[in-house]
């Protein structure tokens, strides 16, 4: 054989193994894309898989207040507050140590509502949260949280990412890249947002370093529910069948011939959005949902609220999505507190309640997952000038080092309260638990070893629980 025959005799083979799939970078790829089809014979990146070991909960949904609600005026009630109102606070509070915003010698602030214990389980919550309050049964108090950041943008990454800094992934991103998605039809991380963006933005939900098909997918209750998801004017669902059939076969061509796994995101997040083009009117539709759970959760359709995104929730994991987020926002009460907290729990309290008990009506809340809180709390001084000269309305700073977070379902200990602060409810006197603890627990409880549940990058191994991080097992039924 001639030089010029070898030269197009392997010019055609690699010709051949191009255009049949199954070039370098595809065979490359063997592990991703033998992970799971999709309906149509695809390769599905968010394919299920199976969990380190048995569950207890096969779903989250995930209430983040933004901006940090105060613990000491929702569930950690402290009388020796009220004792000790308007005196300077202890030496040992501020010696030695940052604050976001207090400065020279503050003064202890009671809190200016009433608490009463509910249930047979006697959780105190305040007067603030009467429709909460009758769920307390099914609520597990975590009291003793501290976290290693004080100012809202690295606490908000700190605790959905377990780094106050940007580039890695979600606790959503995590959980879905472990195990995968039970619904070919919607994406298997959705987020809603009642008010602006958190101060941290969209890196709350991103994938970081992971594949991008692990981001999650913001979509919106009222308008259009995912931004340019609808056909453009003039054009059918034939017309963007017809162009995504071709974009699919030159994205196939590059794939086979770089084997990028990104090019695979791609393929099948654009078959999830033409697929999505019936999956999500049905679901944003909440008109056919009966007037008395429209009536439970005050949810309006066709409205923007924290209510309409509780009940969104509960039908987006009715049809296999594995972990909804809703971010609430506008709990940084620097100052007019009295005002301003009352506001805000009466926009979740009526939602959140609903929620729980909406899901253990369905017999959902056993294998569902329900966590609520901020990323810190709030300082037993009054904070009376943030800035703005006010000196008689007074709010609270942030505080890393005690607050308060509450889950039901999926597997927790139901009527618990976990973890006390001290008498001031500054320090944490019993049983603390790092954002970390938190984190592993709840990939515990959905099945994940949060020491095994690692991704190699830059040389080294990966995990959401960076390198610290214990299951606290007293929380587990």
């Amino acid at each position: 054989m001639s030089p010029l025959d070898a030269h197009f005799r392997e010019l055609t083979r690699r010709a051949f193994l191009r255009r049949s799939g199954v070039g370098l970078g595809a065979m490359a790829l063997g592990s991703l894309l033998t992970a799971g089809l999709a309906a149509d014979g695809s390769a599905n990146p968010l394919a299920p898989r199976q969990p380190h070991f048995a569950p207890r909960a096969k779903r989250v949904i995930y209430l983040h207040m933004v901006g940090a609600p105060s613990q000491l005026d929702l569930f950690d009630h402290k009388p020796g507050l009220v004792k000790y109102d308007g005196q300077p606070c202890p030496e040992e509070f501020i010696k030695g140590k940052r604050f976001a915003f207090l400065r020279g010698h503050p003064k202890i602030g009671a809190s200016r509502h009433a608490f009463r214990r509910h249930g047979k389980s006697g959780a105190e919550i305040s007067e603030l949260l009467p429709h909460l309050a009758t769920v307390a049964d099914d609520l597990t108090f975590v009291k003793s949280l501290h976290t290693d950041e004080f100012n809202h943008a690295p606490a908000q990454l700190f605790l959905h990412t377990g780094f106050g800094r940007l580039g890695r992934p979600s606790f959503g991103s995590w959980v879905t890249y472990g195990l995968g998605s039970e619904n070919s039809d919607l994406p298997a991380y959705v987020v809603l947002l009642s008010g602006p963006l958190a101060g941290a933005g969209t890196s709350l939900w991103g994938p970081g370093f992971l594949p991008s098909v692990h981001q999650g997918v913001q979509f919106r209750s009222s308008g259009e529910p995912v931004l340019f998801l609808d056909n453009p004017q003039g054009h059918s669902a034939g017309d963007r069948r017809q162009v995504l059939d071709t974009v699919r076969t030159l994205n196939e061509a590059h794939l086979a011939d770089v084997g990028d796994p990104e090019i695979a995101t791609r393929i099948s997040q654009y078959e999830m959005a033409f697929r999505m083009q019936t999956s999500v009117p049905e679901l944003m539709d909440i008109s056919t949902e009966s007037a008395a759970t429209l009536e439970l959760y005050g949810a309006k359709p066709g409205a923007a609220s924290f209510g309409n995104n509780c009940l969104l929730a509960r039908r987006l994991i009715e049809r296999g999505v594995r972990l909804v987020q809703l971010y609430d926002a506008d709990w940084d009460h620097h100052a007019d507190l009295a005002t301003r907290l009352p506001r805000k729990c009466l926009d979740v309290d009526r939602g959140m309640a609903a929620l729980v008990r909406d899901l253990k009506q369905r017999g959902l809340l056993d294998d569902t997952l329900v966590i609520w809180g901020g990323e810190f709390g709030r300082t037993p001084m009054a904070q009376v000038d943030s800035g703005s000269g006010n000196t008689t309305k007074p709010g609270r700073d942030h505080h890393k080092d005690a607050f308060t977070m509450w889950l039901a379902g999926g597997g927790v200990k139901a009527g618990l309260t976990y973890g006390r602060t001290d008498d001031l409810g500054y320090g944490i006197a019993e049983k603390p638990v790092h954002v970390h603890d938190l984190n592993a627990t709840v990939l515990h409880l959905l099945g994940l070893d949060h020491e095994r549940l690692i991704y190699r990058y830059q040389g080294r191994n990966f995990r959401l629980t960076d390198v610290h991080g214990h299951v606290v097992k007293d929380l587990i039924a």
